[in-house]
Parts: C-alpha cells; structure tokens; sequence
C-alpha cells in the first residue's frame, strides 16, 4: 500500500493500460480521478460515458467524461480530485489516439487530432494539476509525481506514424522540460514507454515478417507489467527519479538512452567530410523490428 492516502488523475483510464494503471494505483492505496472521452482507436464517439461506468459504485474512483485535451476538462478533473479526495499527488498523462498515413497520404485533420489528443492533452493537464501539486508541496505535502506514457515509435519511428510518433516525441521532450520546472519542488516527470495487449497493438498492419513477430508476442504481454512500473514511479521511494525514460516489456524494464552528442567533427574551409560520423550513424530500423524478440513473461 506505497500510495495510501494519495490522489492520482489517469487520462485515458477506462480501458487498456490506462485502466490496468488505475487498478494498480487502487491496490496500493491510491484514489483516483478517471479522464476519459470514450472514443475509439482512432478518436470518434464510441462510448461516452464509458469512464462513469468504470468507476460506478467504488468509493476510492471517480471519473470526469470528457476530452483532456479540452482546458476546462482537464480543470474539472484536477478539481474533481481536489474537492472527494483532498490533492492531487500523481498524474498520469495515458491518452491516446492513433491515426497511421504515409507522410505522403496524410491529411491535416488527422495530424491535427493526434497530436491535440496526445500531446495537447498532455500539457493541458499538467498546467492544471501542477499549481496545485506545487502548492502542496510549500504546504509540507510530500512532493508528487508525473509519468507519461510514451512509445518507442517516438524513439525509432515506424512506417506512416508520422502524426503519432511526432506527438510521442514531443512528449518525451515535455517530459525533460516538465522535469527541470518542478525540480525545485522535488516534484519528478517521468516517460514510460509500454508493451502490452492494446488496441494500438491490434492496429498494427505488419510491414514485414519482424513487425508480424512482434505483433503475435506483443499480444501476449499483459498490461499490469506497465502498471506497475507507473505505480512504483509514483510512489516515494522513487523520490530521486526523474527526467528518465523507461520501457516495460512484460517482466524486462528498460532505461533508455536519451539523446546526446556521440562524436563530432570540425567545419573548416575545406569540403565538408563527415565520415568520421558515420560509424555512430543510428541504423533506420522500426521499433516494431528492433523488439520483434520474445518478452520475458
């Protein structure tokens, strides 16, 4: 029970890995304010009133139904969490639609409702519970945590996920950023890239026999594996971990490496010549084949 007496807010936590952390949040303690729109895979009016639903009779949840990306959705939830159950000590940014195209297929309004889901509704919510969390803080609560779910689509791209990879990356870069602001406070940011059993993974369209691998084990992975990542980023004994970027894939956690110069050359007046580079070029691989292995379960 690390997070007994702590709120949190999930976006995105009536189903898939979004609910899987709310579950796991509950077991050890934790209340929690669900946001959630509803909507399917790709965004449109599926099941409004799905995050009330979800919460229906349990004393420790509460649900807000509405889009995050919306401001005043997003202060509704922190709110909600502040008037049934005292603070908001956790958020967890979850949300997500998909909208695949090649670059050279893509339409503006699917660009648009990606990244406004994703990424937008991200930034939403932390300007609205962050005030708050730091308020707590300067009050002597002990400080709160923020984790982002990410993909490693953000990290190695894959074939026509420009709107969503573009959007996941953006929210690894939210993630630093967010992380140095709430520094003083000893509030820490988070990203987590998952693998698990979602609908994203039942979308993917393999584009090769690696991709067609890693969907048929990526289908086995359970989601409670992420959840429990997240869990133990929110709670205190992970007080000295932030700005970091991780990756749960069933039993395997990873910490990424996050970009920094690996060697460099000098411009001189000459041709340039960057062969010296060339043996720390990043090879132009999928994340799909790069984890086409089987997960450790």
């Amino acid at each position: 029970m690390e997070l007994e007496g702590k709120a949190a807010i999930v976006s995105g936590g009536a189903r898939g890995i979004g609910l899987a952390i709310v579950e796991e949040l509950v077991a050890q303690g934790a209340a929690v304010v669900i946001v959630d729109s509803g909507v399917s895979i790709s965004g449109e009016a599926e099941q409004p009133r799905l995050a009330e639903q979800v919460v229906l009779g349990k004393r420790n949840l509460a649900a807000v139904c509405g889009d995050v990306a919306d401001p005043a959705v997003a202060r509704a939830a922190v709110d909600l969490a502040c008037q049934k159950f005292n603070s908001v000590d956790i958020v967890v940014n979850n949300a997500a639609i998909i909208r695949d195209a090649f670059i050279f297929k893509s339409d503006a309004e699917s660009w648009d409702a990606v990244i406004r889901t994703n990424l937008s509704g991200a930034q939403r919510l932390l300007a609205a519970a962050t005030p708050v969390m730091r308020e707590q803080v300067k009050n002597a609560r002990a400080p709160g945590a923020i984790v982002n779910i990410v993909s490693t689509a953000a990290i190695y791209g894959n074939f026509g996920q420009s709107a969503y990879a573009a959007a996941k990356a953006g929210l690894i870069g939210l993630t630093r950023v967010v992380a140095h602001d709430l520094a003083r406070l000893r509030i820490r940011c988070n990203a987590v890239a998952p693998f698990a059993a979602t609908r994203v993974t039942e979308s993917i369209k393999p584009a090769n026999e690696a991709q067609a691998a890693y969907k048929a084990s990526a289908l086995r992975v359970p989601a409670h594996y992420v959840a429990r990542l997240v869990s133990f980023l929110a709670a205190d004994r992970a007080a000295h971990i932030t700005g970091q970027l991780f990756g749960a894939r069933g039993r395997e956690v990873f910490v990424f490496s996050q970009p920094r110069p690996a060697q460099r050359v000098l411009q001189t007046g000459e041709a340039l010549d960057l062969s010296p580079l060339e043996s720390h070029f990043t090879e132009l691989v999928t994340d799909l084949e790069a984890f086409s292995g089987d997960p450790i379960l």
